[in-house]
């Protein structure tokens, strides 16, 4: 076998460069100038040079065969070995051989003499009556002799006791000679299979023979044609004919020339209907012709005539031993070479030279076809019994596969007689150059295929007496045995008939067991299947049948014929090492199983004696041989028992099986016939035939069953403990692992016969048509193997047992009667299941028969569906989608889908689908076919529930306030649904319901499974995520409908941001919603989600206030689409928010957010950030003021200030650290002194009445922060000496904000009912202190005017309400 090509190996561990990491995606840029571009990093240096990966040789995978495919292809190789065989081309491929096995035991003998059958009676009365001359032969193929008696000719059939003799005596001329041959086609009538050549000393005329269509049973009868032509003159002495053209030559005493005589169904302008031409002599040289019979014997004539139809040859042999060889080109006759004996003389090896041609000469001539050897051409045999082969040379072939014109030949090989003594007393010669007298009067010759040679010797010492001697090429022989210089030793002996050949014929032809030389003459091969050839010779005496000896004969025959074990033994030995152990087992197992024959001269019997069968047991047994691992296909598979080599034993089994079907196995199983009956279709291979094969398995299939205890391989696991090593474990389990298979093919190939001959049976014109398309097709070409050994096959055949069924169903026959005796034949191909389905099948055509009785329907319907679940196992696709369609039809709702449901249950019991599903839908997983399957039988489901809504549009849903039967057989469908836990059932059938849009159906059902498919499905598509939450909400479930919408809001899906602050806003109220009762969810968990929730939301408010801004921003220019759309999408992470967007940005606000969702609290970063805040809201007023041509109002952009800081202080007064109030109110004073002093250098006393002036403190009132604080912050600041409270001008500016704040809490307190004023004693002192310091004289011009004035109204309206 060629080694298989390996595999690229894959590269090891080193073998590809590092995988990046993930890059981070750069912030936007701001119209900033760029940074410097990253620096690139060459991966192919990181982590050291590279490691190539190491080569490693790909393995084989593991043989995946059924038992069928393995023995299938076991036998194919065992059919092709046979073409591997030895060739007559091996056999003569030296100059000369001598070497002969002459067997004096009848054991080994080539021939056996089978019977003779007497002439009978009535033919010797016409001898004896005879006045001119008389002769006989034989029409061997059709097993008839023949005589002739002066004018007339007798024949009869020789292989009758009493046969009745045919005779033709209707013309007066003496009878020269008689040939049968087959006619040309469309001469005759077809009943007219063959016609005889008859030749007179005055015409030559033609016979029809056949059977009368009048009479059929008288046998064959001879028909007068009419057809004639002169031969006047010329002594017709050799006939022959060829069976390809019907073409007739002819060979006559009067010359050398070679004539054919021409025959027509009519006759026409320039021929008539029977003539004959010389096609050898010139027209003006025919004068001469009357005269050679007067000449003396000097005329050379043909004395042998062979036509080689293989190869459209000719060849002739006249008496002075010259040959001539003639191409038969359409109708003409071309001369092609000539071979005289002397030319023969200087072609052979001169060691035989002078023994050949020492007063010899050519007595017959043998054609050999093309399909027996490519170099011979021809055999001629001297009267010295020296054989000679004459090799051809040709030209080139006209077509392919055709052999080429021949050119000319050659003598290349002698065959000389053994090397022995003729007579007891005399020398034998020991060298093939000494003169040889072992066949020194051979009288007649003749060679058969594939090498038979038969030559009639006479006895020196009594002439009338004849021995036939027989040889045969042992082409069998193991290679080993075959001596390469000389050849292998042809099978030789001798056959004493004490009478007189006349002719020899064949009877029983040999049928070669390929058609081309290379195995062709493999006889061992065809000895199982072909019928054995048989070679009739017709004496003086009478008609003696001799038969091939097959070596299988000869094997019972050397058990019969004792010796003892030790001598027996030997002889085993001996065939061992002629023939090879395998050939010798194969041929012990055959004896085993009753394949040897015994004949007599009455009758053929099969040998069945105990001890030949127990002895060619053991030998099957005990020669078997061991197996052996190829340790070369070891290394390169993953399975090491696929490199196990079976035992001889099992290789000899395998051959046995191969020759039992060998002319079976690959023949088409039938053929279309066409005749005056009609178009017909019948079996390819005759019953009979079939028959004998299955006997033939029969027998090994008992020997399997009866020794399988002694046969290593099926003796079972017991053999494994007695393994000496792991390799011979592996062994025995490649050898059981064969035989097992072996053993289940036999049993199989028995069935699949007695399912052909039960098929044609039937009529299959009937049949055919009724199969699918495909199974239609396939069964036309269908072969043996094709049906044993392939899927396809398999599927036909039950499609045939369905077809045969539905037929007789439709004939009204009785299905359980018919398919019982299919499962008695033929149980593989119409199993117990099968039959149930049919009778499953019969109840389902009857309930639609009975559609009038509803109730009897409907019994039968429950009934089939019973039958159906049974074998929901192994029912057929095809056979539940009828079944489902039928069901439907007749409104069978809730039993469909209960099949449905069983049939893929039991398609995978161990709910692999599932697994497949759960592990991630792999679609090289074994298990994905196991999936498919089962939603096939859920598809089918889906037309029920489309049929029901059918029903229920056409029917109301209730009738007089009652459930209509539409309704009750709806519920009835649904209730089987909703009690189904078959999660892939209901994957299928919630995504049928999601492919058709009815998600308010999916919502309503009524499933534990409804939630884990929603959570499925929520992973691929945002509108399946709809429905689980909408699920939960409507069934209460608000806490899982929030986590749902929560893992919506954050999931990769492509929403934009506003439909993820949608789907928070959504969790966040179901978040919310009241815990009922029935309610697990505790608060700690619901807390928690909220939590997360609302953090989540504040992010991506953030997020959204940072979309809007950059939308409006027009500094974002570079790569604008893409920020937004990063943006406008998954809600990204605090970190990046404010690094790559609100900080680069400068959107101060937004950082003061991020650091209160963050919990930031660095002080110095966020009282920077405010500053920063303030300082661009500034500067954002004042170029918003300028841009609108108000320069002289410049001063009020703290109005903005004002607005933006009360703005963000909302959302940020909550955070201590992030919302600093005394920072702030201190920072703000500052901005406030600031822009004072920048608005006409007014005194800082003097504020504008129409602004706001104490617009601090009315902003952080607002923002309800306690008065207590805003006091101390700026009671702090205006005591304090830090810039810029040392200048008096900027103290009135705080110090009127302080009392303003005063005033104000004073007011709070005096409005409010229950208040403390000043929030208690402690702030009431401290406030008072102050009003009193500020009221003194002599700080009345420091403070200011008004904020005296003010001082004092506040300390007289506290001292009032105090008192």
């Amino acid at each position: 076998m060629a080694a298989a090509y390996a595999t690229p190996p894959r590269p090891g561990p080193g073998g590809y460069m590092q995988t990046p990491a993930a890059q981070r995606i750069a912030a936007p840029s701001f119209g900033q100038t760029p940074g410097p571009a990253q620096r690139t990093t060459d991966l192919s240096s990181v982590g050291g040079s590279q490691v190539s990966g190491a080569t490693q040789p790909s393995l084989r995978q593991p043989e995946n065969l059924t038992a069928a495919e393995r023995s299938a292809r076991a036998i194919n190789n065992a059919l092709v070995e046979v073409t591997h065989s030895n060739s007559l081309d091996d056999e003569y491929r030296t100059r000369y051989a001598s070497d002969y096995d002459m067997n004096t035991n009848t054991v080994w003998a080539p021939f056996q003499k089978l019977r003779s059958h007497n002439i009978p009676d009535q033919i010797f009365e016409q001898l004896n009556r005879s006045e001119a001359s008389t002769n006989m032969g034989l029409f061997a193929e059709i097993h008839y002799a023949w005589v002739t008696v002066d004018n007339a000719l007798y024949m009869w059939d020789y292989t009758l006791n009493n046969p009745e003799l045919l005779g033709f005596e209707d013309q007066p001329y003496s009878i020269e000679m008689v040939k049968l041959a087959k006619p040309k086609k469309g001469v005759f009538l077809d009943s007219i299979k063959h016609m005889i050549v008859l030749a007179t000393v005055d015409q030559i005329m033609l016979l029809g023979l056949g059977e009368d269509a009048n009479t059929p049973d008288a046998g064959l009868t001879l028909f007068q044609t009419g057809m004639s032509a002169s031969v006047r003159s010329l002594g017709v002495r050799h006939i022959t004919s060829s069976a390809k053209t019907g073409r007739v030559f002819v060979g006559c005493a009067s010359d050398n020339d070679v004539r054919e005589l021409k025959y027509q169904a009519q006759d026409s302008w320039f021929s008539t209907r029977c003539s004959v031409v010389n096609h050898t002599k010139k027209v003006y040289d025919s004068f001469t012709t009357s005269l050679a019979v007067f000449r003396a014997g000097s005329t050379e004539h043909i004395i042998d005539l062979d036509v080689d139809d293989s190869r459209n040859i000719l060849f002739t042999l006249s008496n002075k031993s010259t040959i001539k060889a003639f191409l038969m080109n359409g109708e003409s006759l071309d001369f092609k070479t000539e071979m005289t004996f002397q030319n023969i003389r200087h072609n052979v090896d001169p060691a035989v030279q002078g023994p050949i041609f020492d007063r010899a000469r050519l007595v017959s001539i043998s054609a050999m076809s093309a399909q027996e050897t490519s170099s011979w051409v021809l055999l001629a045999t001297t009267n010295r019994g020296y054989r000679i082969y004459f090799s051809g040379s040709f030209d080139y072939p006209p077509r392919p596969g055709q052999p080429g014109p021949l050119l000319g030949i050659t003598a290349s090989h002698v065959r000389t007689p053994p090397l022995l003594a003729a007579n007891p007393g005399e020398e034998a010669p020991q060298y093939v150059s000494q003169p040889n007298n072992y066949l020194n009067a051979v009288t007649t010759a003749k060679r058969f295929p594939p090498g038979y040679f038969f030559a009639s010797v006479a006895r020196t010492q009594n002439a009338d007496q004849e021995r036939l001697f027989i040889s045969v090429p042992d082409t069998q022989a193991d290679d080993s045995y075959v001596r390469p210089q000389q050849g292998s030793a042809e099978s030789a002996t001798w056959v004493d008939l004490h009478s007189q050949v006349m002719d020899i014929g064949f009877t029983v032809p040999y049928k070669g067991a390929t058609p081309q030389p290379q195995g062709f003459g493999y006889e061992m091969a065809v000895q199982f299947d072909e019928p054995i050839p048989e070679i009739a010779v017709l004496t003086n005496t009478g008609v003696h049948v001799l038969q091939r000896r097959r070596f299988v004969d000869s094997l019972s025959s050397l058990i019969r014929q004792g010796g003892g074990q030790e001598g027996f033994q030997n002889e085993i030995q001996k065939l061992i090492i002629k023939y090879g152990r395998q050939e010798v087992l194969t041929n012990a197992l055959a004896v085993a199983c009753g394949q040897s024959i015994e004949t007599s001269s009455s009758r053929t019997l099969r040998i069945n004696d105990p001890e030949v069968l127990e002895a060619a047991r053991k030998v099957y047994i005990e020669q078997g041989g061991r197996p052996s691992i190829d340790q070369n296909a070891a290394a390169s598979t993953q399975a090491p028992i696929d490199a196990v080599k079976p035992s001889p034993r099992f290789e000899a089994t395998i051959r046995y099986v191969s020759r039992l079907v060998r002319s079976t196995w690959q023949q088409v199983i039938q053929k279309e016939e066409r005749s005056a009956a009609g178009y017909q279709i019948i079996s390819a291979v005759k019953a009979e035939k079939l028959r004998a094969v299955q006997e033939s398995l029969t027998s090994l299939q008992k020997f399997f069953n009866v020794n399988k205890s002694f046969i290593r391989g099926l003796s079972g696991p017991d053999d494994l403990s007695r393994q000496s090593s792991k390799d011979d474990e592996i062994g025995l389990q490649g050898e059981h692992r064969a035989f097992h298979s072996l053993v289940k093919f036999v049993t199989e190939m028995i069935e699949a016969l007695s399912f052909v001959l039960v098929l044609f049976e039937e009529k299959m014109v009937e049949i055919v048509p009724l199969l699918p398309e495909r199974s239609r097709t396939i069964f036309m070409t269908m072969t043996f193997q094709t049906l044993v050994a392939t899927r396809d096959g398999m599927e036909v055949a039950k499609d045939l047992v369905k077809a045969i069924v539905n037929r007789n169903i439709a004939k009204g026959s009785n299905v359980e009667t018919i398919a019982e005796a299919l499962r008695r034949k033929c149980g593989n191909f119409c199993s117990s299941d099968d039959v149930i389905i049919f009778k499953a099948q019969e109840q389902l055509k009857r309930a639609s028969e009975a559609k009038a009785n509803a109730e009897y329907s409907r019994n039968l319907l429950n009934e089939s569906l019973k039958l159906f679940e049974q074998v929901a196992h192994s029912l057929p696709q095809d056979y539940l989608q009828a079944a489902i369609t039928e069901y439907i039809e007749l409104q069978f709702f809730a039993g469909t889908i209960q099949l449905a449901l069983k049939v893929a249950y039991e398609n995978d019991k161990t709910n692999d689908a599932l697994a497949w599903m759960n592990d991630g839908r792999n679609d090289n997983d074994s298990r994905r076919e196991k999936f498919e399957k089962r939603n096939t039988c859920y598809d089918l489901i889906h037309g029920v529930l489309e049929a029901i809504d059918t029903a229920l549009a056409s029917n109301p849903p209730f009738v007089d306030g009652r459930p209509s039967l539409s309704a009750v057989r709806r519920d009835e469908a649904y209730d089987v649904i909703s009690r189904s836990k078959d999660e892939v059932f209901l994957t299928n059938l919630y995504n049928w319901y999601l492919s058709k849009g009815w998600y308010d159906r999916l919502l309503a059902t009524d499933s534990t499974f409804i939630v884990t498919f929603l959570q499925r499905k929520a992973t691929e598509d945002i509108t399946h995520a709809d429905l689980l939450w909408r699920f939960y909400g409507q069934n209460s479930q608000f806490h899982e409908a929030a986590k749902v919408q929560l893992d919506l809001a954050q999931s990769a899906f492509p929403l934009t941001l506003d439909k993820r602050l949608e789907y928070l806003s959504r969790a966040r109220a179901n978040a919310s919603a009241f815990i009922t009762a029935n309610n697990t969810t505790s608060r700690k968990t619901k807390q928690r989600l909220l939590t997360e929730i609302n953090s989540l939301i504040d992010v991506a408010n953030i997020q959204s206030e940072i979309l809007q801004r950059l939308r409006d921003d027009d500094r974002l220019r570079e790569n604008r689409e893409r920020v937004l759309s990063e943006l406008d999408g998954p809600i990204q992470s605090i970190s990046d928010l404010f690094n790559r967007y609100a900080d680069a940005a400068n959107y101060y606000d937004v950082c003061l957010y991020i650091y209160a969702i963050a919990d930031h609290r660095d002080a110095s970063v966020i009282k920077n950030t405010w500053s920063q805040f303030l300082d661009a809201t500034h500067n954002r007023a004042v170029q918003e003021l300028n841009a609108a041509g108000n320069q002289a109002d410049v001063a009020s952009a703290y109005e903005l200030v004002a607005e933006q800081f009360r703005e963000v202080g909302s959302r940020l007064k909550d955070s201590e650290a992030v919302f600093p109030i005394p920072v702030l109110i201190e920072m703000l004073e500052n901005y406030n002194i600031r822009r004072i002093q920048a608005g006409a250098g007014a005194d800082a006393a003097q504020q504008d009445d129409n602004g706001m002036p104490h617009w601090i403190p009315d902003i952080f009132i607002e923002l309800e922060t306690p008065y207590e604080l805003l006091y101390d912050t700026l009671e702090t600041i205006y005591f304090s000496s830090a810039q810029p409270n040392t200048r008096p001008a900027e103290r009135r500016v705080i110090l009127a904000d302080l009392l303003y704040v005063v005033e104000r809490w004073l007011q709070v307190s005096y409005t409010r009912a229950g208040q403390t004023l000043f929030g208690g004693e402690q702030g009431q002192m401290r406030i008072e202190e102050l009003l009193v310091l500020l009221t003194e004289q002599q700080n009345a011009r420091q403070i200011g005017e008004e904020c005296w004035q003010t001082a004092r109204r506040l300390r007289a309206r506290v001292g009032e309400m105090v008192a």
